[in-house]
């Protein structure tokens, strides 16, 4: 599989590098950005985290915003920020914000005329991985992390795949989707309208009936204007509580849903991260 660097920053002595490539999985060209840390070398492979941006984003946004570079190069980790839906003219979109082109919501889509490329679950859980430790100096450690839409997405792919992942976090995130109206939106045109096929795809539901577990750390502001009608923390800790996952939700008052949130807590994170990420399972 081949990839074309677009773009290269240098950033605390790492790199920035954006590319793009051909998804098989999505049948469409795909964007990814890559933070590279100075200690990765062919001699040297570092572990990863990816991380899942949230509605209307793209690769670009925690990049350039988050400020995790300078924790990243200091602790040695990748950062892999890919899109958050597939692109091109001839994929579907919506007028809406919450469907369609940046709000792919990290699932599998089973529903026309979706179905033919909105297939991000298996894009982030197999496709992208390989082509990442397949062309850059990194390790098969990986975590997972993301934002809103995305932290839905980095939740319940974690819960799906926990032998994948050493551990996973999320700001804000879409806790309980099949009780929200952008999860009620978003799956009722790529899953249909039978809610049973819902329930894999709902980090609460999945927390709660989780057998494997890995570390989980969760962060939300309290002035967050979708806290109560689209993110739902509480379900999240009423099913960990359930099945006595460990979950860390910490909840912050007076931070809304920006990336003035996620840059205030980024470096514990991937510290978080890095801790679980030097472990062997």
């Amino acid at each position: 599989m081949t990839i074309e660097n677009t773009a290269t920053h240098k950033s605390f002595g790492g790199w920035n590098k954006q590319y793009t490539h051909r998804a098989n999985t999505l049948n469409c060209d795909m964007q990814f950005t890559i933070y590279l840390p100075p200690q990765a070398s062919a001699d040297n492979k570092v572990p990863v985290l990816y991380w899942l941006s949230g509605l209307t984003c793209n690769d670009e946004n925690f990049i350039h915003k988050a400020g995790a570079q300078r924790m990243a190069a200091q602790l040695g980790m990748a950062i892999v920020a890919p899109d958050t839906s597939p692109r091109g003219e001839e994929v579907a979109d919506d007028e809406g914000y919450d469907l369609g082109k940046g709000a792919g919501f990290y699932l599998n889509a089973t529903q026309a005329p979706w179905s033919s490329h909105y297939k991000m679950y298996d894009y982030i859980v197999n496709e992208l991985p390989h082509l990442i430790e397949s062309h850059f100096p990194v390790s098969d450690k990986r975590s997972i992390s993301g934002h809103s839409m995305g932290g839905h997405g980095a939740l319940v792919i974690s819960l799906s795949n926990p032998e994948r992942f050493q551990s996973v976090s999320a700001f804000s995130p879409i806790s309980n989707p099949i009780k929200c109206p952008w999860g009620q939106k978003a799956f009722t045109a790529y899953l249909g309208k039978d809610q049973a096929t819902w329930a894999k795809f709902d980090a609460s539901i999945l927390m709660k009936e989780a057998r494997k577990k890995i570390p989980t750390l969760v962060d939300q502001g309290l002035d967050d204007d979708f806290l109560v009608s689209q993110l739902k923390p509480e379900a999240l800790q009423d099913a960990a509580n359930a099945s006595q996952y460990p979950l860390e939700l910490r909840q912050h008052p007076g931070y809304d849903h920006s990336y003035y949130f996620i840059a205030s807590f980024i470096e514990e994170h991937l510290q978080f991260h890095y801790k679980h990420l030097k472990n062997e399972k």
